[in-house]
């Protein structure tokens, strides 16, 4: 395999910080959507643009571009655009040979870092003397990170692709996700009855003391090596001297078994509704399956064109399974065949949010040998 070159790398990274500079959280994509496709048109990329954006919520679309092979085969990137909230403005910095935020907040490295990386697989495959043998469609999405609205959105009968990837698992470079769970989202409110909590308690109904006796009912946490639930978000009342007549909630339940991941959610609805009914209150809930669980047989091709892939750089791949979702959840739903592969950023989410240039570049080089390593690996799969 050709490795990635002095410039390639540099240029990767210039790529990445000025994409982290670039404010995208979920719906306000936009800036960073027109920044990217500049940089494909400046490579003779055509880009697509859907209209994902007025379905989902965004000021943006997906973008799809295409770069033709010598052969029929073709192979999807999928990277998303958006990012969870940043508290405070984007500067990265490399700090001990890893890129952070000077400032305390998100550094973006999800998903920018495989935004970058497509870029410049591209800019690479473009600069070719000819065409790679297997060509390459590249898609960037909206609104992942609100339950992978632009994914779920994109109309998959665009692509020519028989299979693609995405880099969107925070572990270590050589991890193969294989299965994904499916995720239900429960949204609840408890009403119950205002009174003076120091003269007439006896006349309200506390809506907060509803809710803590659901939640302390349920089972939260890992239930099984499949499964988890937890409630992250419970909010309500006025004053300490008001019973409090609202209480909201906001919970989860996520099972690679997609009937237990139902079941448990049902539980936890229920154990809510027995103490509302308890505490004479009203309950009003909604229960959303957001993305739905996968699983892929470790000998698919696309899994072992990764582990060639992978191995050409200098990874021993690992297969495994994980609780977080990805784009790959919603193309797979969707009928598109998609690997969730991991990246080797650190700390999603958080504001010490990090990535390695070691990881940033090995992706790339990742990338590169998933072109490279495809026509032989995808005509030892059909012999």
């Amino acid at each position: 395999m050709r490795r990635a070159s002095d410039a390639e790398r540099e240029r990767l990274n210039a790529t990445f910080a000025s994409l982290c500079r670039i404010d995208s959280p979920s719906g306000r994509e936009h800036p960073c959507a027109e920044w990217v496709a500049a940089e494909l048109d400046g490579m003779g990329i055509g880009v697509e643009e859907d209209d994902a954006g007025s379905v989902v919520g965004s000021d943006s679309g997906n973008l799809l571009g295409r770069i033709p092979g010598t052969g029929s085969d073709s192979i999807l990137i999928c990277a998303h655009l958006d990012t969870v909230p940043a508290t405070a403005p984007i500067e990265p910095v490399i700090v001990d040979g890893g890129w952070e935020n000077a400032n305390e907040a998100i550094l973006g490295a999800d998903n920018k870092a495989a935004v970058a990386v497509a870029l410049e697989l591209a800019r690479r495959l473009v600069g070719l003397p000819q065409p790679p043998e297997v060509g390459i469609e590249l898609l960037f999405t909206v609104c992942e990170e609100v339950a992978l609205r632009g994914a779920k959105a994109f109309d998959r009968t665009k692509l020519v692709s028989g299979f693609g990837y995405v880099f969107d698992h925070a572990s270590p470079i050589g991890e193969i996700v294989l299965s994904s769970p499916t995720y239900y989202q429960i949204v609840a409110d408890v009403r119950g009855r205002a009174a003076h909590a120091g003269i007439r308690p006896e006349n309200g109904r506390s809506a907060i003391a509803a809710a803590a006796r659901g939640i302390a009912a349920m089972r939260l946490g890992r239930l099984d090596p499949e499964t988890t639930a937890n409630v992250g978000k419970i909010s309500g009342g006025t004053n300490a001297n008001v019973v409090p007549e609202h209480c909201h909630i906001e919970a989860e339940a996520r099972s690679l078994d997609r009937v237990r991941a139902e079941r448990v959610a049902t539980e936890m609805v229920d154990h809510l509704q027995e103490a509302a009914d308890a505490d004479e209150c009203d309950l009003d809930v909604t229960v959303e399956r957001m993305f739905e669980a996968y699983r892929t047989r470790p000998r698919e091709p696309r899994v072992v064109l990764a582990e060639r892939a992978l191995r050409a750089s200098g990874y021993e791949p690992k297969h495994i399974v994980t609780g977080g979702g990805s784009d790959a959840n919603a193309l797979e739903a969707n009928g598109f065949p998609c690997t969730n592969l991991a990246n080797g950023t650190e700390r999603n989410h958080e504001p010490g949010e990090r990535v390695s240039v070691d990881a940033l570049e090995g992706m790339l080089e990742v990338a590169i040998a998933l072109v490279e390593e495809a026509p032989a690996a995808l005509r030892e799969g059909r012999a």
